[in-house]
């Protein structure tokens, strides 16, 4: 690893029928490997997912049953998927659930696939530490920055445009190592992200939620956010209780 401009990444997308690692299935991998001179090699396949792809889904993504049918199966294209990954920086738009589909799809399969040795860069963390887009979609970031849409909702199509979005997000750091120590450390959100108050900033939002909220199965930039304003609020509270005289009586 060093300067960002001069290393190679890889650039990694699922499409799935549903969010669920352990009970959805993959019907889609795209991968790219890159780096800021431009593409270096694109792989690509649909996926038989073995189950029924719901009408939710297929919303989302437009991959249809007939789509899937004869293609190869997810125990056929994990290993090449694996190779390509390599020992490159894996980068996308909440990568770690991609890599938890990956992962337990060759749990199921009996593959090897270590979760922990992939080092990932997250364009969703870094859409949030960069902080001028008024949401973090990758849609929204495409628009964001005038990025020529690829058309349909789809697995190569959403890498090719994430590719762009890392390149533009990255701006700030000079080296790899510099991006990946500042991601270790939690991102103050401005906004709740999702949710009944999605969209309020944190001091809109009632004590007894922000609770209930900083104890849920949150990723650490969001429990970081919820607990900050939990403690604002516990300065303030003492801070009032301190410069008022009958506190006391």
């Amino acid at each position: 690893m060093g300067f960002l401009n001069k290393d190679t990444f890889v650039c990694l997308d699922c499409e799935t029928t549903g969010l669920d690692p352990k009970t959805d299935r993959i019907i889609e991998v795209a991968l790219t490997t890159f780096d800021f001179s431009g593409n270096i090699e694109s792989y690509e396949t649909l996926v038989d997912p073995e189950c029924l792809i719901s009408e939710a889904s297929q919303a989302i993504h437009h991959i249809s049953q007939e789509m899937v049918q004869g293609k190869p199966k997810i125990h056929e294209i994990l290993p090449n998927v694996v190779k390509l990954i390599g020992k490159n920086i894996v980068i996308g738009h909440g990568i770690k659930l991609d890599l938890q589909f990956l992962a337990e799809s060759a749990k199921r399969c009996q593959l090897p696939f270590a979760l922990d040795s992939f080092v990932t860069i997250d364009t969703l963390r870094l859409a949030r530490l960069y902080g001028e887009s008024p949401t973090n979609s990758l849609e929204k970031l495409r628009e964001h920055f005038n990025i020529a849409s690829e058309g349909a909702h789809r697995a190569m199509s959403d890498v090719i445009v994430n590719i762009s979005v890392f390149k533009y997000l990255s701006q700030s750091f000079k080296t790899t190592e510099q991006l990946l120590e500042r991601l270790k450390k939690p991102i103050l959100l401005k906004t709740m992200p999702l949710g009944k108050y999605k969209g309020r900033p944190f001091n809109e939002i009632p004590t007894e939620y922000l609770k209930w909220a900083a104890h849920a199965d949150f990723d650490q930039d969001l429990l970081f956010s919820l607990r900050t304003e939990l403690q604002k609020r516990k300065k303030g509270d003492r801070f009032q209780d301190a410069t008022n005289p009958f506190s006391q009586l």
